[in-house]
């Protein structure tokens, strides 16, 4: 049953590391962040018809912001040949890389077929939209109504077209949803909107 008592010890490792490396960095990349990545990866990994290596998923998703090139961090917290996968996986994580190397033509066969990439990619992804995702608008675009309608056209309005697991579509739907509802109210609230049912009762 996972984890064993050694996949466990790893896990606390990785976690503790992140926990410390985090607090150096912006909100919008913090250990709850991180927390919420790592529970939906695992919930997608275990909703999948065949269950990936959830150690794998586990780890990448833990360390994918620790290990990210933004930041710089170097390590090796597990010592069997697994390391090397989750570092590819980390490395393949963010939308913008995937979109360089599937413009460069390096994008290939193992980035389609890794299922562990997959749900931490749509894990990372999913936190961007919905209720958390709406909650990480810089609060200077809140300041400016149609900038902050602007960022999230920009960049979360097509999330839920990049998901590549069923459940992770699924809960992309619904969050998309919401991306939409808050999308609607900023406008509102921006042009000072009155309900039409309140001309319609006077």
């Amino acid at each position: 049953m996972y984890p064993t008592a050694d996949e466990k010890a790893v896990i606390d490792a990785a976690e503790a590391l992140m926990v410390k490396t985090m607090l150096r960095y912006d909100p919008s990349h913090d250990r709850y962040h991180v927390q919420r990545v790592r529970k939906t990866a695992l919930a997608l990994a275990n909703a999948l018809p065949t269950t990936p290596d959830l150690l794998v998923v586990e780890l990448a998703a833990i360390l994918h912001d620790v290990l990210d090139k933004k930041y710089g961090t170097s390590v090796d917290i597990i010592t069997d040949g697994r390391a090397r996968q989750i570092t590819q996986i980390i490395d393949n994580v963010s939308w913008s890389t995937e979109k360089q190397r599937r413009a460069s033509g390096e994008w290939g066969q193992w980035h389609d077929g890794c299922i562990e990439l997959h749900c931490v990619q749509d894990a990372d992804r999913l936190d961007a939209i919905g209720a958390f995702g709406s909650s990480h608008t810089p609060p200077e675009d809140l300041l400016l109504p149609l900038s902050a309608v602007q960022h999230f056209s920009d960049k979360l309005i097509h999330i839920h077209e990049r998901l590549k697991t069923d459940p992770g579509r699924v809960m992309g739907q619904k969050r998309h949803k919401l991306i939409l509802d808050f999308m609607e109210a900023i406008s509102d609230e921006a042009n000072c909107v009155i309900d039409p049912s309140f001309y319609n009762s006077h």
